[in-house]
């Protein structure tokens, strides 16, 4: 089960563009739903849905899955510690909660949701599998969860 913290549609209209990973990269957003995953290597239930998130990233068509490094440690370091854990989704370079007008996440892990609009609609809070993921991305899409795929 995932906990929801929802609000109605806001945020800024800049959605994901702009967005870079560590290596420098430019993130390709536009007219996708976009999922940033806060995590941190000492976080066991980040280290728990990892795999999680690489599944949902490679089965999912019109999702893009990001993640922020919560330490906030220089790029050689969060790429060390992605091999490590075996993250395969993007890293990004920058937190980008300031896009949405969020706040930085007090609990890891969680996952800001970003509709196709560019709009922060979800977050959700606690450790992620791939069902709850898809689940959230369908109720955004207004979609029966076994049809986003």
């Amino acid at each position: 089960m995932f906990l929801l913290s929802v609000a109605g549609i806001s945020g800024c209209n800049r959605g994901g563009d702009g967005l870079q990973t560590i290596g420098g990269e430019p993130v390709p957003t536009s007219g996708r739903v976009l999922l940033v995953n806060y995590w941190a290597e000492w976080c066991k239930p980040c280290r728990e849905e990892i795999p999680e998130l690489n599944h949902f990233a490679r089965e999912m068509d019109g999702v893009q899955v990001v993640g922020v490094n919560y330490d906030q440690l220089p790029a050689e370091t969060v790429a060390r510690q992605a091999r490590q854990l075996g993250i395969e989704f993007p890293l990004l370079a920058d937190d980008p909660a300031w896009r949405w007008d969020r706040p930085r996440p007090s609990v890891l892990p969680s996952t800001l949701i970003i509709g196709p609009d560019g709009r922060w609609r979800v977050t959700l809070v606690g450790p992620q599998t791939t069902d709850t993921l898809r689940e959230a991305v369908a109720v955004l899409l207004g979609q029966d969860a076994d049809a986003v795929e």
